[in-house]
């Protein structure tokens, strides 16, 4: 069992494809680590075996008749409590949204899984209309980092982060308007990309509009790249995606490091001009730079040269928030998180030319950033200054700033753009808490920016390393 829940969706494919084990008997494996673990983390919020084993068994009757179903075929997934799927409600953490009135309906992201053959696992946390990032909600509480349970996920996406270290799914879906994907990525040590906006199509719209991205979230560079080459299936539904590229990012990333790096530019920026990273952050992305160019890779030390558009991203972020709650009445917003209701009404008060100046800040460093890549492929970056902070808090303890994007100035800025973004672990603090680099590529270029992610964790693979809560788990279900 130990041996299924550590593999990866390439592991598994190859397993089933040689008939040595079955999707039944993995996904039985990953429901029994989710009994044993998820209480620790509030990874998930809805699990339905019975639903699950009922996916895992079509499967393993068309891999025993020799016709399986498209490239995920018995793969399991976490679906992030903001997807609609058929089965299970979509409430995304909101005593204000009915369930039934969910059921029936299925986000691009999931039907595309769906053709593929995946298995659902069930749906995980997210803050309330995934607002923040920290991953708590009115309903299901507080989720927890799966390196140490003191401290936080991470968020929007915190319950898919927590679910993959601890063996709970090797795949999950995730969402990231500023950072939702990136930032658990980065805390609880794993891969999460944003993919360029458009490359991924999402419906319903989200709250944040066009700052908002869906993406995936893996154990390895490579099984993020095979999820890719799903999740970018056409869909007519989300009328700002772009038309399909038919790219295989699986194929695009196979290769040696030094391969995979040649000819490349990377622009290395530790501060972004405005920024100052813990030490240890800086000290392991720094290195991290280091190899790259060891490698192969033309690495110069240069920021971009912009200057930090919070107030820009803020005016935009929660001006949606503002939107989503408009029709929403007192009695109603007294069940939310009062957080998020106290952003909105503030948002509320921006005028039009406010707004508008927003906009015009976005559209000015999008121009910036196409500007840059004509020299550099890449800019690399710390994911976050800081490693997880106490769980149940927006901002870590004594910071001068009451509000998430305070703490996450490297990845706000690319939703703002609409570039890729990848967040892969490059090491761990003295306290043991994972530290993540991000990848930033042009728009639309979201194959080299997984070309370099795979090189660089060929070349220092951290994938070996398990939080002690999955290994003592594991251990405990091979002696019953």
């Amino acid at each position: 069992m130990s041996d299924f829940i550590r593999m990866t969706a390439v592991e598994l494919l190859h397993g089933y494809q040689s008939q040595a084990f079955s999707p039944v008997e993995v996904t039985e494996a990953l429901l029994r680590q989710i009994e044993r673990c998820n209480s620790a983390v509030n990874a998930y919020c809805l699990v339905d075996g019975d639903t699950s084993l009922a996916f895992a068994r079509e499967s393993e009757k068309r891999y025993r008749s020799g016709a399986p179903q498209g490239l995920l075929d018995g793969v399991p997934v976490a679906i992030k409590d903001v997807f609609l799927t058929r089965m299970w409600p979509t409430v995304k953490g909101s005593r204000i949204i009915d369930p039934e009135s969910t059921l029936g309906k299925e986000a691009p992201c999931v039907a595309a899984l769906r053709r593929n053959g995946y298995v659902p696992l069930g749906k995980t946390t997210t803050p309330e209309m995934g607002w923040k990032g920290v991953t708590d909600n009115p309903i299901d509480g507080v989720t927890r980092n799966p390196w140490n349970t003191d401290k936080t996920a991470g968020g929007s996406s915190g319950g898919s982060a927590a679910a993959v270290p601890l063996g709970m799914g090797p795949l999950a879906l995730g969402t990231d308007a500023g950072g939702s994907i990136r930032i658990p990525a980065g805390f609880c040590g794993l891969v999460g990309l944003k993919p360029s906006f458009g490359e991924v199509p999402h419906w319903p719209p989200s709250p944040f509009g066009t700052l908002a991205h869906a993406g995936p979230m893996s154990w390895t560079v490579a099984d993020c790249a095979l999820m890719m080459n799903v999740l970018t299936e056409a869909d007519h539904r989300d009328t700002q995606a772009i038309p399909r590229r038919n790219i295989d990012y699986f194929a695009e990333i196979r290769g040696e490091p030094r391969e995979l790096l040649q000819g490349l530019h990377i622009a290395y920026s530790a501060t972004l001009g405005y920024v100052q990273p813990d030490p240890e952050v800086d000290d392991a992305v720094r290195a991290a730079a280091q190899l790259l160019q060891s490698l192969g890779a033309e690495v110069s030390e240069v920021a971009p040269g912009f200057d930090d558009p919070l107030a820009a991203f803020g005016h935009l972020f929660y001006g949606g928030a503002a939107n989503a709650l408009r029709d929403i009445g007192k009695r109603q917003r007294q069940q939310m998180d009062q957080q998020l209701v106290a952003v909105a009404d503030k948002a509320a008060q921006l005028s039009m030319l406010d707004y508008l100046a927003a906009v015009n800040e976005r559209t000015a460093l999008c121009e910036r950033m196409a500007n840059f890549h004509q020299k550099y492929d890449l800019l690399l970056t710390p994911t976050l200054p800081i490693t997880a902070f106490k769980a149940g808090r927006e901002v870590p303890e004594d910071w001068p700033s009451t509000r998430w994007p305070s703490w996450t100035p490297y990845t706000y800025p690319f939703n703002l753009t609409g570039q890729p973004a990848l967040s892969v672990p490059c090491g761990f603090s003295s306290d043991g808490l994972p530290i993540g680099l991000q990848l930033v590529g042009r728009r639309f270029d979201d194959a080299t920016v997984l070309r370099a992610g795979q090189a660089y964790q060929l070349a220092a693979p951290l994938t070996e390393r398990r939080p002690d809560l999955f290994r003592v788990d594991a251990a405990a279900g091979e002696e019953a």
